[in-house]
This record gives C-alpha cells, structure tokens and sequence, in this order.
C-alpha cells in the first residue's frame, strides 16, 4: 500500500484532472454505451472522445488502483495524447492538459518506486 501522502497527491492529481473537465464543460451525466465502454482500442478512442474516456474509464480505475496501492508494470503517458485531442479547445484546454501531464508525473514516480 502506498504511504498516505503518496496517495493522496496521486487522487489529488486525479481531482484537478476532473475538476478541469468540469470548469471546461467535458463532464458528462450520460455514460457511454456499453458497447463504447467494451471498446479494447488504446483510450477506447474508436468508441468515445477522450473526456468521456478519462471521466467514465481512466479516473475511475486510476483511483481504485492508487487506492489499493497496486502498482502496474508501466506508467501512463497520456498526457501527449491528450494536448493532441484537445487542441480543437485553444488555451482553454491547457489547465487540463497539465493536470494530465501532473498525474503522469507522479503516477511514473509512484510505479517506479520512486515515490
């Protein structure tokens, strides 16, 4: 299990994430279809844009992971991806962007054991 303040600068990290998707009006109340959800293609990104992918997939399986301290074989870099997906919102989009890349920090450190 990872120490206390490992893991809540890693949900923190997770927090700002969603709470950037919010302030840029990306939260969704529908989910995604479950055919969408089933999708095995990287960030399911043949089934759903990448907000939906990060609300309903990715921040929920990161925080039970962080949670339960199960540390995976890799690290996650999604950050790059998302600058690329979120271009189309200028400026507005770099807050979450940061977020991303700020929980692909730690997340690397905390698997690598670093953290």
């Amino acid at each position: 299990m990872p120490g206390s303040t490992e893991v809540q600068a890693l949900l923190a990290q997770l927090e700002m994430i969603e709470l950037e998707l919010r302030r840029m009006g990306l939260w969704s109340l529908q989910p995604p279809s479950v055919e969408a959800l089933a999708s095995d293609t990287p960030f399911a990104c043949d089934a759903m844009p990448l907000e939906m992918w990060l609300q309903w997939v990715f921040i929920p399986r990161m925080r039970e992971t962080v949670r339960v301290g199960l540390r995976p074989p890799a690290a996650c870099h999604i950050h790059a991806y998302a600058a690329h997906c979120f271009v189309p919102h200028g400026v507005a989009a770099r807050p979450v962007v940061q977020a991303i890349r700020g929980f692909d920090e730690r997340f690397a450190e905390w698997v690598e054991g670093l953290g």
